[in-house]
């Protein structure tokens, strides 16, 4: 299966790595495009055998087709280059404001949508998965296989979509914020220095990580394993209690007012939402 990518940011290249280092894909199997052509090149020169091609040789020369581009960005491309599309394709989305009734509505083949995480390109974490009405249950199959070479794939419906990528796709900076205000704290209020702290932050985040996977503790039962009545952890639980009474719930309000602003955006230039 030929695999094209049209962009290759943030996110079109972490795919595209992670893809190639995990064996799911050689490089010779992708054709990639991106406005900056040397972003592709870079790409390239990493990774022999991957070919750099215009949009539309990308889209003529592939089966499968991400398209790894800013959601305003999407409409205009697929106006141009839709055309290029055959039926037997398949094309993806990978961003949360464009869903896959969009993507139906412009070109004649399969669509689907595939919300990555950061953490894919360590092979671990989820990925996001909705499947337009018309997508056959070939091209679903091909698009779980292919993912779950790097994550967990979880299909979710498009009224949970923005929550479920906030927790998965966004989660990774959240909790990367808090670990950081965490280490800065220990800095300030103690003598350790922050290489210290990082050492050991980072090394605690890996060892939960690996608690949860092995599923030897839930959540909540690892915070009670840790807690021990009258003891440290809970002096600290209190204080992180009260800090964030209400905090998150103001989190997912500022997500879903920015996804609104985005759908609303998106749907003007599709015309449908």
């Amino acid at each position: 299966m030929d695999i094209g990518v049209i962009g290759t940011g943030n996110m079109g290249s972490m795919l595209i790595e992670a893809l190639i280092e995990t064996k799911a894909v050689t490089p010779a199997q992708f054709r990639i495009t991106n406005r900056t052509p040397e972003k592709a090149a870079k790409l390239a020169n990493k990774y022999p055998g991957i070919q750099v091609e215009n949009i539309e040789n990308t889209i003529l020369e592939s089966d499968l087709i991400l398209l790894c581009v800013k959601p305003l960005e999407m409409h205009g491309i697929l106006e141009k280059a839709g055309g290029a599309f055959r039926n037997e394709q398949c094309l993806v989305s990978i961003t949360s404001p464009v869903t896959v009734g969009q993507l139906a509505a412009m070109v004649p083949c399969s669509c689907a949508r595939a919300i990555p995480s950061i953490t894919n390109r360590a092979a671990a974490g989820a990925v996001l998965l909705t499947f337009g009405s018309q997508c056959t249950s070939e091209w679903q199959e091909k698009v779980k296989t292919l993912f779950s070479k790097i994550s967990t794939p979880v299909e979710v419906g498009q009224q949970i979509t923005r929550v479920a990528s906030d927790l998965v796709s966004c989660g990774p900076a959240f909790f990367s914020f808090l670990a950081q205000k965490m280490i800065e704290g220990a800095v300030r209020k103690t003598k350790i220095d922050s290489d210290t702290a990082c050492i050991l932050t980072a090394e605690m985040l890996i060892g939960l990580g690996e608690l949860l996977k092995q599923q030897i503790y839930t959540l909540p039962a690892l915070q009670e394993k840790v807690t021990v009545k009258g003891g440290i952890t809970g002096e600290g639980l209190k204080v992180l209690e009260k800090g964030t009474d209400g905090l998150f719930e103001k989190l997912f309000e500022a997500t879903h007012e920015k996804f609104k602003e985005d759908t609303d955006a998106v749907a003007g230039q599709f015309g449908t939402p």
